[in-house]
């Protein structure tokens, strides 16, 4: 069954408008006609409607709900990821397949060792191509939110977010004691809601003076394993463990 993100467009208790892009992947792409059954969820109360369509025009869609489902896709982990800026297309992968494992938002972030350095026109461009990354693989993998990519940070900027977290994970190929395991045991015991924060390097990974400036505004700082990882690597090894461990 296709799905489609909508603003809250609900007419009444049992009609809902489809409107931009999505009118004209809806005609003219899939080449869908009235009567065929979709699944339309609303992004800002995350209720999904499964829907069937009964009325296609230029400018929007209007369809029956037949029946509404909450929130059937997402975890209670609020998995929060912030990336040390990548060179070429590796945030596209890492927004892609981070989006699809369960990650609520990415924020880029400025390091020390950042060879892409990203302003103005630039930035914002970079941050709309990645925003339509985030949501056509939010499509793909039946989510029920479209993960936000933030504006990018320096490093000041991601510590004052650090309240927002039950606890924020340093990935750091120097750390040869603590590990992502260790610090999972110690949140599963928390009922509903987690909050998590993972902070990854770029390629040239993360200065020792980076490290400590975070360790001392409370980031735990962990191993993952023996072997050093590719940056787009890290974020998926991390999601896909922590989802694992804690989703349940």
């Amino acid at each position: 069954m296709r799905k489609f993100f909508v603003f809250s467009n609900q007419i009444d208790d049992n009609l809902i408008k489809i409107i931009g892009e999505d009118v004209n992947h809806i005609k003219n792409v899939l080449r869908l006609e009235c009567d065929e059954i979709i699944k339309i969820c609303d992004i800002d109360n995350k209720i999904n409607y499964i829907s069937k369509i009964k009325e296609i025009q230029k400018e929007f869609i209007l369809c029956d709900i037949l029946e509404s489902v909450e929130n059937e896709a997402e975890s209670r982990v609020q998995l929060s990821i912030f990336q040390g800026l990548p060179k070429a297309d590796k945030m596209e992968l890492i927004i892609q397949k981070g989006t699809e494992l369960g990650v609520k938002d990415f924020t880029p972030v400025n390091f020390e060792r950042c060879i892409v350095k990203l302003k103005g026109k630039d930035e914002e461009k970079k941050i709309q191509r990645w925003q339509k990354i985030s949501e056509t693989a939010s499509k793909q993998s039946g989510r029920d939110i479209i993960p936000k990519i933030n504006n990018i940070l320096n490093l000041k900027q991601v510590c004052d977010e650090f309240d927002k977290f039950d606890i924020i994970l340093l990935a750091y190929e120097n750390e040869k004691e603590n590990t992502l395991k260790k610090e999972l045991i110690k949140l599963k015991d928390i009922c509903g809601e987690i909050k998590i924060a993972v902070i990854i390097g770029p390629e040239g990974g993360i200065s020792e003076k980076e490290v400590e400036f975070l360790k001392n505004n409370g980031a735990k700082v962990i191993s993952l394993g023996k072997r050093i990882l590719r940056t787009e690597t890290v974020c998926l090894m991390c999601t896909s463990i922590i989802m694992y461990e804690l989703e349940n």
